[in-house]
Formats: structure tokens, sequence, C-alpha cells
């Protein structure tokens, strides 16, 4: 694979630069960048602690690590505090982790508090519940001023992109707290950002980022235009595959559209595919063939433990009682990094037990036993509308051809702009 020189022009999605100089009262408009803050998924070195399906069973999990933390925390004060901590913990209850030996240290006790369980996505399509906390999370980074409390949930949004060397980059729109994911760990770019206790909304697309775009575009672009152009550029196949080998190395940039239709294009599009994206669980289910086989008792159950695909990939095995008939081979092109979105559901909803504290993870629901196979339907649609959208804005929107690619207003003038040219591989 190639690096591609004129991803260079592109604008930058965001820069550490920016990001250092921003601040809950300030806000910030450095020139540079479309968003101005953005950060990691939450990363809690525990996620079997930290995480559950069920909002109870979370509560219970945390409460009982918070017990086995503070019994540990007061026999290290009462041993008189000895040096080294490492060798003095017990590890076969507490998953131990350098942020939490440094709050032992600091005699800091922890307090369950049932406000900080959060709904958050913890896998595409796969929501858990999550304590979202500083001392039970590794690390929060940017979140307390990004989703700060639940009433953010309902007016933010965030495009959240797995970045890193070992899969294909992909992204998604959450308006709930995301995890980091393994293999390199994700970003995060939000469209509003807050003082920690919620209050001083403030747009995170910068100024500088509008009048680029307004200059090229006209007046009447909105930040939520560039938002959603920005989530359109990143589906749209061409960029994908032509600058695959830029985005394992740095995080995106983003080209400007030769014209005002096709910004416009982008942009629809885009907003189209983070409505489809965020309202998943809304989506109609596709209509698939429930192909049932009661057991002794004429019961047909919906509960999983772990669903598996036929070898042909056309049918799914919910449970002894229940087949689910008649996938659609297209679903499986909608792919998110190195598995398709159906896979990813498959994969994440199935019974596990941890090993180390014995946790169980299950994510059936007793008050919708139906969930999740009416998920699995849902995803398909989902997953077919995608690769339309995708279609319409590979046919509209042209990105990596002759002519598609316009880099930053004023490298043209400098002779190094692509625009008109860009069919060098």
């Amino acid at each position: 694979g190639n690096l591609h020189p004129e991803f260079q022009h592109f604008l930058a999605m965001g820069s550490r630069e920016t990001k250092s100089v921003w601040s809950d009262k300030l806000g910030f408009d450095t020139a540079g960048t479309i968003f101005g803050l953005f950060s990691l998924g939450v990363n809690t070195n525990r996620d079997q602690v930290a995480y559950s399906f069920d909002k109870q069973a979370l509560e219970s999990q945390v409460q009982a690590f918070l017990e086995d933390y503070n019994s540990e925390t007061s026999r290290w004060e009462r041993a008189g505090r000895p040096a080294d901590v490492d060798a003095f913990v017990r590890y076969d209850r507490v998953k131990w982790s350098e942020g939490l030996k440094l709050n032992l240290r600091r005699g800091t006790y922890g307090t369950f508090d049932a406000a900080k369980l959060r709904l958050s996505i913890y896998r595409p399509f796969c929501k858990q519940w999550l304590y979202f906390d500083r001392l039970l999370n590794e690390r929060v980074y940017q979140f307390p001023h990004i989703l700060p409390t639940p009433g953010c949930e309902a007016e933010n949004v965030l495009i959240w992109l797995k970045t890193g060397t070992e899969w294909p980059m992909f992204a998604l729109p959450s308006k709930q707290i995301p995890n980091l994911l393994p293999q390199g760990g994700s970003q995060c770019f939000p469209f509003y950002t807050y003082a920690e206790d919620g209050s001083n909304r403030r747009e995170n697309i910068t100024a500088w980022a509008l009048a680029q775009f307004q200059a090229r575009y006209g007046g009447d672009v909105t930040k939520w235009d560039i938002f959603h152009y920005v989530y359109g550029i990143l589906h749209h196949p061409q960029y994908r595959a032509r600058y695959a080998e830029n985005l394992k190395r740095e995080l995106p940039r983003i080209p400007l559209a030769p014209d005002a239709a096709q910004f416009r294009l982008c942009a629809r599009v885009g907003e189209a595919l983070a409505k489809l994206h965020l309202g998943y669980e809304q989506a109609p289910e596709y209509p698939l063939d429930w192909i049932e086989t009661p057991d002794t008792n004429g019961h047909v159950s919906f509960a999983v433990r772990k669903m598996r695909l036929t070898p042909d990939k056309t049918a799914l095995v919910v449970n002894e009682t229940l087949t689910l008939a008649g996938i659609p081979a297209e679903c499986f092109g909608y792919r998110l990094g190195n598995r398709s979105a159906l896979d990813w559901v498959i994969d994440h909803y199935q019974v596990t037990t941890d090993a180390r504290s014995g946790i169980v993870s299950d994510p059936n629901r007793a008050d919708d036993p139906q969930y999740i196979v009416r998920l699995v339907g849902r995803v398909i649609t989902v997953s077919l509308e995608t690769l339309r959208l995708v279609g319409e804005l590979e046919a509209g929107v042209s990105v990596g051809v002759a002519g598609g690619v316009v880099s930053v207003a004023g490298a043209d003038a400098a002779g190094e702009g692509v625009a008109g040219g860009s069919t060098r591989a």
C-alpha cells in the first residue's frame, strides 16, 4: 500500500497542538483543524467489572469491587504504608493497574454513586452500562468535557473513529460514551463540549473550519453541515481505499469536494448515515425466516449463549429452538474494521464468564427477551441501507480521482495542490 502525499494538504480533523490550548472556559479558535477537542475512548483496564449489559448486575459488581479495593487500601494503611505496593497488594480479588495503585498510595477510598451508571457504546451496535468513574476507569480522558451528564446525550453527538495500524479505519456516531476499542484504540470527535458539570456548552467545530467551508461553498454552510460532510467522507469507498495507508499512520484529513453540489450531496448522505447508525435499535427488521424447533415442553426460547452462522452464512443459529434463515449475502459487505456489522453483534452478544472475578456477562434481557433476535434483523437492515447510501456517495462525490480532490485553500497556488491532477498513484 502507498502513502499519498496530497493527503497532507487536506483539512486535519484534529491536532494535538489545537487540543492542548483548549479550555472549557474559553473554547478556542485556533486555525488549522476542523474539530477543537477530541479524545480517546474510555479505557477502564477492568472491563469485566466496569461494564455490564445489566444495570443491577453492574451496580453489585462495582460495589463488590469497591469493597475489595477499600479493604486493601485500609490494610495497606494499617500495615504502615509499605513502599512496595506491588508486593503488598493481593491480586486474587482486585485487578490492579497503575492508576488504581496510585489511588491506593494517595489513600483514596471509593464510594458507590448510582449517578455514575451510564449507558455506553462498548462495541459497534453493542451498548452496555458503564460505571463512569475516575477510580474505576484507568483513563476517562476528555469525556468529562464531552458527555459529562446523561442530559448531554440528548443533544451531543460524536464521531467514534477506529484508529491504529491493525484494523482498517471505521467510524460510527454516538450519543453515549464509547470504549477505547482494542488494537490501536479509538478517537472521538464531538459536536459540543462542556464544563464538567454539564454547563457552558460550546460548538467544537472551529470558526476557522467554518470559514474554509463557507468560502468554498457559500455563506449558508453550517457547522452541522460540516459535521455530516466529514461523516460522509469517512464512509467514501474511494477515500478509504486510496488513503488506507495514510489513515493507519495519522488521524483522517478531510478533502474538500470539487463543488458546492458535491459538498451538499456528501453532507446529505453523511447526515442520513449518521441518523441510520445512531437509530439502529429503531430500524425496521429485515424479514428473516424464523425456523422454530420447540423443545420437549413446546417452548421456543429467544435466549442466546453463543450464536453462530451456518457455514454458508445464510442462517444464524440463535439456540437449539430457533434459527434465523434468509440472511442476504450483501449485508456482510458493510464492514467495520475486519468484520461486518452483523459479525460484531454475533461476537458480542454472548454469555461469557471472567476467569479472575467469576463475573458473568449475560446480554439476555429479562424485560425484553426478543431484543437480541430483533437486533439481528435491524442490523441487517442498517447494513443494506448503509451500502445503498455509500453507493450514492461513490457515484456522486469524486475523491482521489482527477479533479476530485481539492486541497486546503492556498495550497493550489503554491503548486502543491492536486485539484485536477490527482491521478498519480
